[in-house]
């Protein structure tokens, strides 16, 4: 039975944790996740993580302990904050590619992260005793989103999105373990019935059945995690997206007229587009400083890079084959092979010029294929 006192701590939390900016607070226990641990597991077993070597089993078994993460730890304070803009950018133009809607803020991490210190710097006063926590926001080892789900933050959509009733999916998730006992909530009971519109409308088929991501096919892992090649019959599916991608999200009718972000703390500047001959002209040197504390950077400049030079052939822009000639004789082997299949995609005799001047010169085994395949294509 819960005490009058632990219901007002737990109101006092949720209180403060509401001030500083948090759409969402709720609280869950300590215990494993078991399911969520053996889903995920299950899926590295199947090589839907392949690419990312750091996702591996043992890293997915300490993230389901919370005790393992926090010795002692008796709950979660998770929260969430909405980052849907309060107004949406058309970024269709060929020009132009397309940034994630959580990616057009400066860099949430900071943002959530400071927020959490100050609940828990703040969590001895509110409870009037000594407390111990761990904070983690999306980039260590833990499972939020299982957490978000136990707490009654959302339900899980078959997007593997957490869905929320007043925001939807456009949330960033933070959790607060922590050695206090405090009263849990329930889990909310909700799911996504028989809708299978995000399977549907994923254009890479990355969502293989309901619940479960082939991170090997999803646009996000292929314009951001991999550092590698994107694979060729991929290249035409993911249209003009740079970073990340929001497809599952759009069509979800659970996102349909929900609530937009309160927090000034996201907002001090934003982006949703970029435009794209401009991104291949970068040095390091800008790339580091235009995109300093934004999340665009985890791409890297050679990923972006390479991303753009997707893009533009999926553009079909022929103003642009001056500037994917310019990256197919200088720039870094992997570029270089993504230029050379734009200009076979944008075509036209300066491309196909440009394409047999390379052939000519290159040496690279992997670029020369990519500049035979793109001549052929123009054949």
């Amino acid at each position: 039975m819960t005490t009058t006192r632990e219901s007002n701590v737990k109101t006092r939390i949720v209180s403060l944790a509401s001030n500083l900016g948090f759409d969402i607070v709720r609280i869950t226990t300590a215990d494993p996740f078991l399911e969520d641990s053996a889903t995920a597991i299950d899926s590295i077993r199947k090589g839907y993580m392949d690419g990312m070597p750091w996702y591996n089993e043992n890293r997915v078994g300490r993230a389901a302990d919370p005790k393992k993460l926090l010795p002692g730890a008796k709950s979660i304070i998770v929260v969430a904050m909405s980052y849907l803009p309060h107004e949406n950018f058309d970024s269709s133009e060929s020009s132009k590619g397309k940034v994630a809607r959580y990616a057009q803020w400066q860099d949430y991490h900071l943002v959530m992260k400071r927020k959490l210190k100050e609940l828990s710097d703040s969590l001895p006063d509110l409870v009037e005793s000594p407390s111990v926590t761990r904070i983690f926001v999306d980039d260590g080892s833990f499972l939020e989103r299982a957490a978000a789900r136990r707490a009654g933050i959302g339900w899980f959509g078959k997007n593997s999105n957490i869905l929320t009733t007043e925001y939807g999916s456009w949330v960033f998730l933070g959790a607060l373990i922590t050695d206090l006992d405090l009263e849990p909530d329930r889990a909310l009971k909700k799911n996504c019935g028989s809708c299978v519109t995000c399977l549907i409308e994923c254009p890479t088929g990355a969502i293989v059945s309901p619940y479960i991501i082939d991170a090997t096919r999803c646009i996000s892992y292929l314009t951001i995690e991999n550092r590698g090649p994107i694979p060729i019959e991929l290249r035409p599916l993911i249209g003009n997206w740079i970073f990340g991608c929001d497809i599952c999200q759009e069509v979800c009718p659970v996102n349909r007229g929900v609530s937009t972000s309160r927090d000034s703390d996201l907002m001090p500047k934003m982006l949703s587009s970029l435009e794209l001959v401009p991104l291949l002209n970068l040095t390091q040197g800008e790339f580091s400083s235009r995109f300093k504390n934004w999340p665009i950077k985890r791409a890297k400049l050679e990923g972006l890079k390479r991303n753009a030079c997707v893009a533009l052939g999926n553009s079909g822009d022929a103003r642009a084959v001056s500037a994917l000639g310019r990256v197919l004789f200088e720039d870094t082997d992997l570029v270089k092979q993504h230029a050379a299949w734009a200009l076979g995609r944008i075509g036209g005799g300066k491309a196909k010029s440009i394409l047999f001047e390379a052939l000519a010169r290159e040496s690279d085994r992997n670029v020369r294929r990519e500049i035979l395949s793109a001549i052929n294509s123009l054949n």
